[in-house]
């Protein structure tokens, strides 16, 4: 059933709300659970619909799920059904799951085999497996590609230590190369790792298991290997969802409000802070908290020298990906203008329609840079229906609708939903008039 959200805007925003934990690190540890047979509690695991269908896909293969909370669950994966990987059942749910890739480590490091569906999630534009499937292939493994059902087979005698140079510094290849490694025979080192504060609470995590990892935090990981066998049980604890945190400074400068997030991790924010700042959005830091007051302008900084601001994703310590739209949406409403460079990404800029039929001004480039020109606050923008495309960009039109005088309409709400807790919910202890419809 279709999930839309109906939204009547121009309401300044108040209260204190806490984000949900991590969804990209929630995929990455859930995923490691298959490497001991022994119970692993996690805690602070955002109830959202993508992390719903992983745990799903482990119960289906033999994981043993006690659920504790909503955001708390005890793994056990004693007892694995192997056959359930290669099921049409297994192929078409892993297949609407980004995260399913990041089984096949656990799989290949306890079971020496393992499946890998073609991506699901998002559609922003191509996501390459290639780094994933050549760090295994480093390894000792091989693999074949079924045409007609887009499936690959991995399998391995034995996993080695090697040297890895990745190509690219991808978050998931990391993690999903970083779980086969903890088991190869000897040691590897794995160059140019993506280092994101999520890749570092999952090596944390292993090490508590028995795995030996060193070089935590750095882009150098090596990864001294040790008998699957000797995995054991462990505790872990979530971090806050950074674009969550994100997204709740865009909204308060947005909507005019007075905003304090609460438990935000803030030293593994990197500089998302900074990067709103230069947007002109005042914060006030409390420990862990957040606090952004009520402002009636803010106005976009420009580079030392005069040069207009031009905001880019990087991979970490840079700024995420994931965060470019909302920072897109939130200077639509600043004073001043902004060049925005999505690198990563080739559509996930083609949302900017939806907000220049909203009474934005911006110029899209090209699929990888818009220029935008900040209205300052003396023209809102307007309510609209729109769709949403993606869910990082389902989140800033979100915000988008919350500015905007007059009722909007987000069609494919389950979009939003697959990466945000509740989020009508809780924007409703805001005082946002929306609702679910």
């Amino acid at each position: 059933m279709s999930t839309s959200f109906e939204i009547r805007g121009g309401t300044p925003l108040n209260g204190e709300v806490t984000p949900q934990g991590a969804k990209n690190e929630a995929l990455q540890v859930i995923s490691a659970v298959l490497l001991s047979p022994y119970p692993i509690t996690i805690k602070n695991i955002p109830d959202i619909i993508d992390v719903r269908l992983l745990i799903e896909l482990l119960e289906e293969m033999g994981v043993q799920v006690k659920k504790h909370t909503a955001n708390q669950y005890t793994f056990c994966a004693k007892n694995i059904n192997l056959e359930y990987l290669i099921s049409n059942e297994y192929k078409k749910k892993s297949g609407r799951l980004r995260g399913a890739v990041m089984l096949a480590g656990p799989l290949l490091a306890r079971f020496k085999k393992a499946y890998i569906p073609q991506p699901g999630g998002d559609k922003i534009g191509r996501r390459r497996l290639d780094t994933h499937i050549l760090g295994f292939e480093k390894l000792g493994v091989s693999y074949s590609y079924h045409d007609e059902e887009h499936f690959y087979t991995l399998k391995t005698k034995e996993l080695k230590g090697t040297y890895l140079l990745l190509d690219e510094p991808s978050v998931t290849g990391t993690a999903n190369i970083l779980m086969a490694a903890i088991a190869a025979k000897g040691k590897t080192r794995i160059y140019n790792a993506a280092c994101e504060p999520y890749i570092q609470q999952l090596c944390r995590m292993l090490n508590r298991m028995g795995a030996r990892i060193s070089g935590v935090g750095s882009n150098l990981l090596t990864i001294n290997g040790v008998e699957i066998d000797s995995l054991k049980s462990c505790e872990h604890e979530i971090l806050a969802d950074m674009i969550e945190v994100g997204s709740f400074i865009g909204l308060a400068a947005m909507t005019g409000g007075d905003i304090r997030i609460k438990n935000c991790n803030v030293k593994y924010l990197g500089c998302i802070p900074d990067t709103f700042a230069r947007l002109g959005i005042q914060m006030e830091f409390d420990k862990d908290n957040i606090h952004i007051p009520a402002q009636k302008n803010y106005k976009i900084k420009r580079f030392i020298g005069g040069d207009i601001l031009t905001i880019y994703d990087h991979p970490w310590p840079g700024f995420t990906p994931d965060l470019l739209s909302i920072a897109l949406v939130v200077a639509t409403q600043a004073k001043g203008t902004v060049l925005f460079h999505q690198k990563m990404f080739e559509s996930r800029l083609f949302f900017t329609d939806k907000l220049i039929d909203m009474g934005a001004q911006i110029v899209l480039c090209d699929p990888h840079r818009a220029v935008v020109v900040g209205l300052d606050k003396q023209s809102p923008l307007r309510g609209n229906t729109m769709s949403s495309p993606d869910i990082r960009a389902g989140l800033a039109l979100l915000i988008a609708a919350l500015s905007a005088q007059g009722k909007s309409i987000i069609q494919n709400g389950e979009q939003i939903d697959r990466g945000y807790e509740n989020i009508d919910i809780r924007l409703q202890k805001l005082g946002a008039n929306i609702k679910r419809i």
